[in-house]
């Protein structure tokens, strides 16, 4: 994507300092250590403490940031997705919710908002994993101005004890740092980033053996070939499913199943950098101002769950499976007769469920352990697109 096209806005200045602040420890660690792999540049970019995009007061979601997720849309996803959760609860018992990366925390206290008003639900506790301190106080300010105070606990690390329930992810794994490779002449580059000239810039290196390995398992992919590879899933995955005795862990995200993922004419990958609701292909420009994500390799999510000890137990996209959740009961209970009430939520549901917007880009994968093996997720119950991956 070339800049040409895509013109960004000028930071003002004192987001520019914050930048280059940054900027200044990725040129240190690169004088420290050579070139670094495009992973260690996006870990940084993304979760520097204090710095990286993440990790500092910036504003992300919503109208005034860099990009709108689902629960910023309005409560028709939460509701849709709460009909999951109860089926959850309703198959279990009493169960816990872990949500990981909980953005604003919007998801949250629509959630709980949901399932406390419906009789049946049986949560007893909402808990987020949340690696970011900033984000972390967005979430109390957005669950307090719901009137939620103390409705959620936070956690520095995965539940250490066994617990029964569901784990949400929504939009979480297309933020796990990647390694970024290409071919040439038959060998697999690592892409690298370096510092020349004053300015960061991309180079390769022969790719170390991990790597290596990894892409040449992708099959015989066309000279000149550029993506990426997510060697953290594997690990990540098992550790936040690690101590989850029985239930249901949920991933929602935009994404293919890698037969799609890994086409030839997908020649340069899916990397983006998203900057005041611009998707653009400058991965190196504005570091910490700007959000680094790349589409998810389903078939991979479910390979490491399977070395996690989970079981597949459904894969659609968004649109079918908020559908099989009951969108149209949901919307029903949102129509009201007022116009510009209803324009809102028929809004909603067409940037949640057009194939141009969300609804097939967004992928919905559950992972289970534990789970009756007759009890199909009510999510999946239109259309399973398991044989896909």
């Amino acid at each position: 994507m070339n800049s040409s096209q895509n013109i960004l806005p000028e930071p003002p200045e004192d987001l520019k300092q914050h930048s280059a602040r940054l900027h200044a420890r990725i040129v240190e660690r690169i004088g420290q250590d050579g070139p670094i792999p495009f992973s260690t540049f996006m870990e940084m970019a993304l979760y520097e403490p204090g710095l990286g995009y993440y990790s500092a007061g910036l504003q992300k979601f919503g109208a005034e940031g860099d990009f709108v997720t689902a629960p910023e849309l309005g409560d028709v996803f939460a509701a849709c997705l709460a009909r999951q959760v109860e089926q959850v609860a309703d198959t279990l018992g009493e169960i816990e919710i872990l949500e990981i990366g909980a953005g604003s925390g919007q998801l949250a206290a629509d959630l709980i908002k949901e399932l406390r008003g419906r009789s049946q639900a049986k949560a007893s506790s909402y808990r987020i994993l949340e690696r970011s301190a900033h984000l972390r106080a967005v979430q109390r300010e957005t669950l307090a101005q719901a009137g939620l105070e103390g409705a959620v606990e936070w956690l520095d690390a995965p539940p250490d004890k066994p617990w029964k329930g569901i784990i949400i992810a929504n939009e979480v794994i297309d933020a796990l740092a990647v390694e970024r490779f290409q071919l040439r002449g038959g060998e697999v580059r690592q892409v690298c980033v370096d510092f020349e000239d004053g300015a960061l810039k991309l180079t390769d290196r022969a790719a170390p053996d991990d790597l290596e390995a990894t892409v040449r398992a992708l099959g015989d992919l066309p000279a000149g070939y550029r993506s990426e590879v997510c060697l953290l899933l594997q690990p990540w995955l098992k550790t936040v499913t690690e101590s989850l005795e029985t239930g249901v862990a949920l991933f929602i995200d935009y994404g293919y199943p890698r037969a799609e993922y890994y086409l030839p004419e997908r020649r340069d990958g899916t990397l983006i950098a998203h900057y005041q609701h611009r998707a653009h292909g400058q991965l190196l420009r504005y570091p910490g101002l700007q959000d680094l994500t790349a589409f998810v390799d389903f078939t991979a999510v479910a390979e490491a769950g399977q070395s996690a000890g989970l079981d597949l137990l459904g894969y659609t996209n968004q649109a079918l499976f908020l559908m099989s959740c009951g969108m149209d009961e949901v919307v029903h209970e949102r129509l009201t007769g007022d116009p510009e009430q209803d324009m809102r939520v028929n809004n909603q549901v067409r940037h949640l469920m057009l194939p141009g917007m969300m609804g097939e880009k967004f992928q919905v994968m559950a992972l289970g352990r534990g789970w009756p093996g007759g009890e199909g997720l009510r999510g999946f119950s239109f259309r399973d697109l398991s044989a896909r991956l």
